[in-house]
């Protein structure tokens, strides 16, 4: 399969049947020089978009009646000729045009409504994935290989979702497969289906005359349920604008389990200073540069999204911009190459089980957070994953268990891993009782109290020791079975806030010691009994951070990566095992709220003499790259202490074996 390039452009091309003269501006020198200028060596270019316009000679009637030029093959040729890939897009989920002409091939909810605006209103009506829209898409896809031939890099295929739909399509696939259209589960199930047997079939078609091409079908996140049809994917991408509802939480807890699918991964970010198809829109420089080289760090290659004129003339100042990130990134590249990450800690993924809340669940985002705080290597796991590489597993908040998953738990703690879980995890799915027998607790309910207040003992060495912190939510009384140390106990208020009694603005203050234990260990395991993940995620308090790195550093006194600076220093690990190097990547950006519900990176704040200690084999040298520059370290027995000058923006610090 081609491997994916580091510097990739997905340039949109949504234009309205409405606009004149498309393309008329196009100049093939110019268009692939500003992409050269900008170190662009892949480019995403349209066939066809969300409109259902077409923007290069078909033999179907959607091509776009102001096109004035055959547009994607002049693109592709012009890239072509300087060495820059060219995926080709295709819109599969939205398709107006389509919508119009063939209104019986629009998903229906339960209701009888289209899915998607209605009649006044503008936007996208999407495709149900039932109906012989899929023989269009495929066609036209087919089209495309037939009219570019050897010259097609790519696909890129969009707006991959099917909503429990019921339209005659939908229907009838229920009545075929002896499933329950009113079911909620056998909705979800034909979702699935009609997803995976559209993945199977269109990927075949494009296999059978460009084997080696990639092909990408986007939903906008990476899921666990993708797994059986991950042979249809050649790579993985990550949409993920921080300004555009993804926030800056969703790439890193993403990309964290998408790597581990064995899959190459790139990253999408956008140029737009909010969402897509902002003309005119910019990002700072700063916050392209974090969020590409945030994107190195976790082993992504780089995307950044634009959306392209009507008149098909690429934006001077956007360019200058990409340019000037993706010039370090290509400075960057020889660090970057075939490196994976080393991790030690594997964090189950919610959306596994689907428990999971939101674009990110709140659980998942604490517990990113807090790791990354902790400077902690890890990643996201599953059922699937191979725990035997971690050292520890951590089950936040909601984690559920059916036989076989409690078998592999079971099968991992006596093998010599630890196990972190919290609230929830580790309970059977009738939540009636601990379905892991590496978790000695029995279940006896809910704590009284809520909220209640959590007392650390010496045992988790936090700032917070005998010092009661209140629990914003409940958590659930357990009794251990065996012999447990008790790391944190529990007091309780003097009680409930009700309209009979209560105390002060919010809630009752601490009284007496509760009996239960809010914290417990058991040899290589621990247990919290608050929702301690969701807790910070929720309300941010830094004492439940510490209450959950006090316990990581019981079961993982020596973890890979310790150092002593800010909380906003993020640091990952790397390894190139055919240039025998670790190379360990520092960012540090702050990323700023500015506006009233996104945050984004204006300025770089360097910070001077970092000092890490890795725990790595000695190095024969350690450089800062790009540039070669020696930096100082020692060793101390299995470590390497690194006296890093400055971290301005972005560093790599290369252990060269």
């Amino acid at each position: 399969m081609t491997p994916l390039r580091f510097r990739q452009v997905h340039l949109d091309y949504h234009t309205s049947e409405q606009i004149p003269g498309i393309g008329s501006e196009f100049n093939a020198d110019e268009f692939g020089e500003t992409l050269e200028r900008a170190h662009v060596n892949s480019v995403t270019l349209f066939s066809r978009c969300h409109h259902g316009m077409i923007y290069h000679d078909t033999r179907f009637p959607a091509k776009h009646p102001h096109l004035t030029c055959n547009l994607l093959p002049l693109q592709v040729e012009a890239c072509h000729k300087r060495d820059i890939r060219c995926p080709i897009y295709v819109t599969v989920g939205w398709d107006e045009y389509i919508a119009r002409t063939h209104p019986e091939w629009l998903q229906i909810d339960e209701t009888g409504k289209c899915h998607g605006p209605g009649p006044l209103k503008a936007g996208w009506r999407t495709l149900c994935f039932a109906s012989p829209y899929i023989d269009y898409v495929i066609e036209q896809t087919e089209e495309v290989l037939e009219m570019l031939g050897d010259e097609v890099d790519g696909f890129f295929f969009d707006i991959i979702h099917e909503w429990a739909g019921h339209s005659t399509w939908c229907m009838a696939e229920y009545k075929r497969l002896g499933m329950d259209p009113a079911d909620p589960r056998h909705q979800k199930e034909l979702e699935r289906i009609l997803l995976d047997r559209y993945k199977e079939r269109i990927t075949a078609v494009v296999r059978k005359r460009r084997p080696d091409a990639t092909i990408f079908h986007n939903s906008g996140h990476v899921y666990p349920n993708w797994r059986p049809v991950l042979h249809t994917y050649s790579h993985l991408e990550i949409e993920s604008l921080p300004t555009g509802g993804w926030g800056y939480a969703h790439f890193p807890t993403a990309m964290r389990y998408a790597r581990t699918l064995g899959h190459d991964c790139l990253g999408m970010t956008g140029k737009f200073a909010k969402t897509w198809g902002h003309f005119n829109s910019y990002r700072p420089t700063a916050a392209l540069e974090y969020e590409c080289f945030h994107m190195l760090a976790l082993g992504a290659k780089c995307s950044i999204g634009d959306q392209l004129h009507p008149g098909g003339r690429l934006d001077r100042y956007t360019y200058e911009q990409i340019g000037k990130v993706y010039a370090q990134v290509e400075a960057k590249e020889p660090w970057c190459e075939d490196a994976a990450p080393i991790t030690e800690i594997g964090v189950f993924n919610i959306e596994a089980i689907g428990r999971e809340e939101g674009r990110v669940d709140p659980a998942a985002l604490g517990a990113m957070r807090m790791l990354t705080a902790g400077r902690y290597q890890f990643d996201y796991v599953d059922q699937e994953s191979d725990w035997t590489a971690y050292r520890l597993i951590i089950l936040p908040d909601k984690v559920l268990l059916d036989e076989p998953l409690a078998a592999k738990l079971d099968a991992y703690v006596a093998q010599g891993g630890s196990l972190l879980a919290t609230f929830e995890s580790g309970l059977n799915w009738a939540k009636t009782e601990f379905a892991a027998r590496c978790l000695p607790l029995t279940a006896a309910g809910e704590l009284p109290f809520k909220p209640d207040f959590i007392v650390a003992t010496d045992g988790l060495a936090t700032q917070w020791t005998d010092t009661p912190v209140v629990a914003y939510e409940r958590g659930l009384r357990v009794r251990p079975k065996g012999e447990t140390e008790t790391l944190a106990s529990i007091r309780e208020p003097y009680f409930e806030r009700t309209y009979a009694h209560f105390c002060s603005h919010h809630h009752t203050p601490p009284a007496g010691v509760s009996a239960d234990s809010a914290i417990v260990e058991m040899g290589p395991v621990i247990y919290c009994a608050h929702p301690l993940f969701g807790m910070y995620a929720a309300h941010g308090m830094a004492a439940y951070k510490d209450l959950v790195l006090g316990a990581i550093r019981r079961l993982l006194p020596d973890p890979l990566v310790q150092c002593e600076a800010p909380s906003s220093l993020l640091i990952t690990l790397n390894r190139q095992p055919r240039q025998n190097r670790t190379v360990a990547h520092l960012l540090h950006y702050i990323p700023e709220r500015k506006t009233l519900d996104c945050d984004t990176v204006e300025d770089v704040i360097p910070l001077h003499n970092v000092m890490v200690r890795f725990r790595t084999p000695p190095p024969s040298r350690v450089t800062l790259e790009p540039g070669g520059t020696e930096i100082k370290f020692q060793l101390d027995g299995e470590h390497v202490d690194v006296h890093v000058p400055v971290v301005n923006g972005h560093a790599m610090v290369v252990l060269q074996d």
